[in-house]
């Protein structure tokens, strides 16, 4: 009998679920998707025109538009689809084993997107519809994979159908914006539905803080001691039966001189108990969230780590909305939990997770983020990754301490009283840790159960402190707390909040410092550009909406190309608008600024411009003719070239014409420019001359040929002083001015996209400097994470590595000790070799590559 063919995304989920599948079965991987909308870069569209007769969408007639982005709005949204780049061998392959079986079962993802690649798979490789069945299954276990072939079902058209509307809608947006926002505002900007709407809410934040103005107020604080000598601390609440509230260190003072003369007694002390419940099993928010916070990984990072343990069974799905468990799985826990901790911490009936506000967008994984075995702790993980067993323990610990009996806690609140005020205080104690024993929560645990105080005693102030207190600005987005707030106002969804976040911080809109958002001055103006054209696109209200309608898509209760025709038409009159002049209500171009420094090659007047990279000084004549004169000058903040060592040196001016604050750069050190903070609406700027300029710099002086392209390279300046940068920009080879050597091996940088940075979301990337070869965070110089390859690891990936470092493939993996090796570089003789560390320091274990063999060091 001929083999059923089972069809997958990644090549590690085929190897898994091939594992629990018989010889009737032929597992392949697709690789993700396979077509999509036609793959067309912006930097190849028309320069926007202007016509009288307002057919033209950016100067494109619609035709052509319709071409670019593959979609046909006025024909019922009739789409064309192309074969992505290198999966026609892949789709070859599928084709020829699909005549040779007699089924094919779809077995992607159970999401929107893994319901459209199954989609995609069976239009582009099925003859025969009555050969296919979809797989659907929320774990890669052998129980739960041949469960879902015994109840195989029909592609979910609906999903399909949301997906595609929700594709279409990003595809307009991203492909009729963002054209406009490179004539109107700068070159290599781009707007997205959802990208957009969330640098908005990272700007509204920064604008929040900037106008913030803190206020004072004042609390006053007892000190007591009970019986045992044990110091209380008492808040002063009320006087004369009214709640105090001090506005002024005026009436603290005079609040305190009366209780220094006051005397206080014991009024009541009240006790109560509080059960504190355990948390669901995480969803796929919730776990971003925590993750961040606890583990300091990024959420491309954590989705990055939890589709490994997907995929090699180690979870269940880990994109879902829901927080149920199955019967099954619960039992197996309690099991667990009884044979670790013992029936003191196991409740006596099952929890089931209260379904308080169902989402409506669930997403078709039933179940919440799970261990599929909960006796499988991370020191049984086969997964070599970094982060990805404390990823693992803290989605297991989650599981566990969801079945277990909740925390208990005693509350205890003291109230003294004198004749004209009122101090109380609440306490709260540990009685039993239930599922906090699993999560190892810091808890306040006192001695005693209870303070030891006697009602109606007579007690005295050990001391009175006035407190002043200033209230805080609200705080700056971190990950987690960002993609908290896209849940709550329902802003995307959780399975593409990683993509959303890597987006905004490559486009340059925001950038993180401290595991915290900043907005930049190109996000500042895209996001003020866009809510003046495209008021309703960028409301959180209408995002929110959009998503719900596209659960209403995925239920059946609307139609796909009924919500398309809406948005299309309420898009399309708000894009007429946009394009034309500001004086007819079109967007607003980017503000340049004149100044009356001189062009060095044409000498007309120099511009400030504010561009993609950042703020710097252009010729005037930059755009306009067709001779355009490129001369450009780099600015250089204050605060890069103080390098944060002098924060306290920073010069402060005021703009005279709004009153905020104006920010320094230097020009080539020699001059100093002043520009306006509030520059997107205020135009002041000041020159002034560096007076404690010393260094002898020559910026674009050309030095020497890049050794990859053999292009030019120029001499540059950047925070981390004199470099070099090739002149060719797809080349974008750089190297530091001090230490370079002639015959030295220079290797093009080699992106590994599965070897996962520790401190950040970003990957490795191999490359070679003065100091030889070594792993450096693709996201440098955001993230200066860097790491010693193992030999082990350059194994792993040794298909990536070019013919001039794989004679390190050849190193042995560990020492004589049993310690893993790792490349080092010898600083005198300038070449590899290779060492081990025992206890965090080098061994006096070496070899080097001698007449083509490893040796040992004469």
């Amino acid at each position: 009998m001929k083999k059923s063919l089972v069809i997958v995304e990644s090549p590690t989920k085929s190897k898994t679920i091939n594992r629990y599948l018989g010889n009737k079965y032929l597992v392949k991987s697709c690789f993700g998707h396979i077509r999509d909308l036609p793959v067309n870069s912006l930097k190849n569209g028309k320069k926007i025109i202007r016509r009288k007769d307002k057919t033209s969408l950016l100067g494109f007639e619609k035709e052509n538009l319709i071409n670019k982005i593959g979609i046909d709005p006025y024909k019922d949204w009739k789409v064309i689809y192309s074969i992505l780049p290198g999966k026609k061998k892949i789709i070859t392959e599928l084709k020829k084993i699909s005549k040779e079986v007699e089924h094919i079962y779809l077995a992607t993802d159970l999401d929107r997107e893994g319901e459209a690649i199954a989609w995609h798979l069976k239009e582009t490789i099925g003859e025969n519809n009555h050969k296919f069945s979809r797989i659907i299954f929320n774990e890669i276990t052998k129980e739960s994979i041949l469960k879902s072939f015994e109840n195989p079902c029909l592609l979910n058209m609906n999903r399909v159908y949301s997906q595609q509307a929700r594709r279409f809608m990003d595809r307009i947006v991203g492909y009729m914006i963002s054209p406009l926002l490179w004539e109107k505002i700068s070159r290599g900007l781009s707007a997205g539905r959802v990208q957009s709407v969330v640098v908005k809410m990272i700007v509204d934040r920064e604008n929040l803080i900037k106008k913030f103005i803190p206020k004072k107020s004042w609390k006053i604080q007892a000190f007591i001691n009970n019986e045992k000598n044990q110091l209380l601390k008492m808040k002063v609440t009320h006087y004369k039966k009214k709640k105090i509230k001090i506005k002024s260190f005026q009436e603290a003072e005079n609040f305190l001189k009366k209780i220094k003369f006051s005397k206080f007694y014991i009024s009541s002390i009240e006790n109560s108990t509080n059960y504190q419940l355990p948390n669901p099993p995480f969803t796929t928010s919730t776990l971003q969230q925590f993750s961040n916070i606890y583990l300091g990984f990024g959420v491309n990072k954590t989705m990055l780590l939890a589709q490994k343990l997907y995929e090699a069974g180690y979870i269940t799905y880990m994109r879902t909305d829901s927080t149920n468990i199955s019967e099954q799985a619960i039992e197996k826990t309690r099991d667990y939990i009884l044979n670790k901790f013992g029936e003191l911490y196991l409740p006596k009936t099952n929890y089931k997770t209260k379904k308080k506000n169902k989402k409506k967008h669930e997403q078709g994984a039933h179940e919440g983020i799970r261990p599929t075995n909960v006796l499988i702790n991370k020191n049984n993980l086969k997964l070599v990754e970094n982060g990805i067993k404390e990823l693992y323990a803290m989605i297991h610990c989650r599981f566990v301490a969801s079945q277990i009996k909740p925390a208990k806690f005693k509350l205890q609140k003291i109230i003294l009283e004198s004749l004209d005020f009122e101090l109380s205080n609440k306490y709260k104690f540990l009685v039993f840790d239930g599922w906090k024993k699993v999560m190892n929560y810091s808890v306040k645990e006192y001695k005693n159960s209870f303070f030891s105080i006697n009602v109606g005693k007579q007690v005295n102030l050990n001391s009175i402190v006035i407190k002043e207190i200033l209230s805080s600005s609200p705080s700056r987005f971190s990950e987690a707390t960002l993609v908290k707030e896209l849940e709550n106002k329902k802003i995307g969804r959780p399975s593409t909040y990683a993509s959303i976040i890597s987006t905004i911080q490559n486009r340059g809109y925001v950038n993180i410092k401290n595991n915290k958002f900043y907005s930049k001055k190109m996000g500042e103006i895209v996001t003020d550009r866009l809510k003046y054209s495209f008021k309703s696109l960028m409301s959180y209200k209408f995002t929110a909406e959009m998503e719900d309608k596209l659960d209403q898509i995925d239920n059946n209760l609307i139609n796909w190309k009924t919500v398309l025709n809406s948005f299309f038409s309420n898009f399309y009159k708000q894009f007429k608008k946009a394009i034309q002049s500001p004086k007819l209500g079109g967007m607003i171009p980017n503000k340049i600024i004149t100044t009356k420094i001189n062009c060095s090659k044409c000498f007309k007047k120099m511009v400030i411009r504010t561009a993609i990279t950042g703020i710097f000084l252009s010729c005037s004549d930059y755009t306009k003719s067709k001779k355009k004169c490129k001369n450009t000058i780099s600015l250089i903040p204050e605060k890069d070239f103080l390098q944060n060592k002098n924060k306290d040196c920073l010069t402060y001016k005021i703009c005279h014409l709004c009153k905020s604050n104006m920010d320094l750069y230097y020009i080539n050190f020699k001059l100093m420019l002043f520009i306006c903070s509030n520059s997107l609406y205020c135009s002041e700027f000041l020159v002034e001359k560096n007076n404690n300029f010393k260094k002898n710099f020559f910026e674009n002086k050309k030095v020497k040929k890049c050794n990859f392209c053999n292009s030019d390279m120029f001499l540059k300046f950047g925070k981390f002083g004199q470099f070099l940068k090739c002149s060719n920009q797809d080349c974008k080879n750089t190297k530091r001015m001090n230490g370079i050597k002639k015959n030295f091996l220079w290797i093009k940088p080699i992106v590994f996209p599965n070897l996962l940075c520790e401190k950040s979301n970003a990957c490795f990337v191999l490359k070679s400097g003065v100091s030889g070869i070594f792993f450096a965070a693709s996201s440098f110089p955001k993230s200066k994470e860097t790491k010693t390859p193992f030999i082990e690891e350059l194994i792993r990936f040794k298909n990536l590595l070019p013919k001039e470092i794989l004679y390190l493939t050849d190193a042995p993996i560990v020492d004589s000790e049993g310690n893993k090796t790792m490349l080092r570089f010898d600083k005198k003789k300038k070449i590899q070799f290779i060492g081990s560390k025992k206890n965090g320091k080098f061994t006096s274990w070496k070899k080097y590559f001698i007449n083509g063999k490893w040796k040992a060091q004469n």
